[in-house]
């Protein structure tokens, strides 16, 4: 598959299975997320693989969550833990927030948003299929700390990957001119 082809047939699979990338196949698709865009050469990314139990582990992790910010959650408690089960790997995406006077923290996610894109696309040509998800764990101070993140760092997905238990239905095109517009001064 080219790299153009990656780009304008990748979609998000509603439900994913074994296998998952081994080892191999994960250190290539993130050394595509590597190549994403990074002002000042700060290399913000940081990446964090959860497989086997260790999903589990998040799953009570994100239910702690959000029983710190909804005391009377029920029924939801289970959702958030069965939530890293939706794939067989999750590859959690952040952003480490360096103190910089020239990149601003804005651009250092931005670069990780890049990188985590990236990562779908290499996912997708190598056979595999991503979703993308956040969510109020994303933005949890708490599910940082469990990740071994700092306090000023930031989550920009949580990424499901593995195999796609069923193709896709590709979504309607879209226009690139409903999209673009020509900016002209007075």
């Amino acid at each position: 598959m080219d790299a153009y082809e990656a780009l304008v047939t990748r979609i998000s699979p509603k439900e994913l299975c074994e296998p998952a990338p081994d080892e191999a196949a994960l250190r290539k698709i993130v050394a595509a997320g590597l190549r994403a865009p990074d002002h000042g050469r700060l290399r913000p990314w940081r990446f964090i693989s959860i497989r086997g139990g260790a999903r589990h582990r998040l799953g009570e992790v994100f239910a702690a969550a959000l029983a710190r910010r909804e005391p009377g959650a029920g029924a939801e408690l289970e959702r958030e833990r069965q939530k890293p089960l939706r794939a067989p790997l999750v590859l959690v995406v952040a952003a480490h927030i360096a103190h910089s006077p020239k990149i601003p923290p804005v651009e250092q996610l931005l670069s990780a948003g890049a990188a985590a894109q990236n990562i779908m696309i290499a996912c997708h040509a190598l056979g595999f299929g991503a979703m993308w998800k956040t969510g109020a764990p994303a933005y949890d101070r708490g599910v940082k700390e469990a990740l071994g993140l700092a306090a000023a760092d930031e989550i920009a997905g949580f990424l499901y990957i593995g195999t796609p238990k069923t193709t896709p239905k590709p979504p309607a095109p879209l226009d690139p001119a409903d999209f673009v517009r020509a900016w002209t001064p007075d």
